[in-house]
C-alpha cells in the first residue's frame, strides 16, 4: 500500500455541502481522496466527484493567478507570476490579487454611479456555501444597493 508524505484535511470544492475530505499526497501529487469520519456533514461518505474528481489540481492549464485585461494594468504595481505556470491568454496578463480585487471595486463603483445599481447582478451558486451565497446577498443589497440577485439552482 502508497503511504503518503502527508494528508491534507480540507473540503470538498463541488458543492456548497461542505463536505469534508482528506488529500493523501506524495510526491507533491494527489493520489487519494478519502471521506472524514470526524464530522456530521458527510461521516466518512463521498460522491463520485469528491471521491474521485481530482485531477483539475494538477492540470497543466489551470490557472493559477488572477489575469487583468492588458490595457487595465496598472503601471505602479508590479506583477506576480509563477514562471512555473506562464500563462498565454491573448490579451490577458497576469496581475497580483491585490490589483485584480482593486480592478473590480473600481469597474463595480464606476458602473453603479454611471447607470444605477439595478444595473448591476450577482449571480450565486450551488458551488458555495450557505454563508457565502448569505454573504453574496447582503454585498448585492447593502453595499451594491439592489435585488437583482440570483442562483443557479432556481432553475
Amino acid at each position: 500500500m502508497l503511504t503518503p508524505d502527508r494528508t491534507v484535511h480540507t473540503t470538498c470544492p463541488y458543492c456548497g455541502v461542505g463536505c469534508q475530505i482528506d488529500l493523501h499526497i506524495k510526491n507533491e501529487m494527489v493520489y487519494r481522496v478519502d471521506g472524514r469520519f470526524d464530522n456530521d456533514v458527510n461521516n466518512g461518505k463521498l460522491c463520485v466527484k469528491g471521491r474521485f474528481g481530482y485531477d483539475f489540481i494538477h492540470a497543466p492549464d489551470r490557472l493559477t493567478h488572477p489575469l487583468i485585461k492588458n490595457d487595465q494594468v496598472a503601471e505602479d504595481r508590479p506583477l506576480t507570476m509563477s514562471p512555473a505556470h506562464p500563462v498565454t491568454l491573448s490579451g490577458f496578463a497576469p496581475t497580483s490579487w491585490e490589483t485584480a480585487l482593486d480592478t473590480v471595486a473600481v469597474r463595480l463603483r464606476e458602473t453603479r454611479e454611471k447607470y444605477g445599481p439595478d444595473s448591476i447582478a450577482i449571480l450565486t451558486s450551488a458551488k458555495c456555501t450557505n454563508e457565502e451565497n448569505y454573504l453574496l446577498q447582503k454585498f448585492a443589497r447593502a453595499v451594491i444597493g439592489t435585488n437583482n440577485i440570483d442562483h443557479c439552482a432556481r432553475l
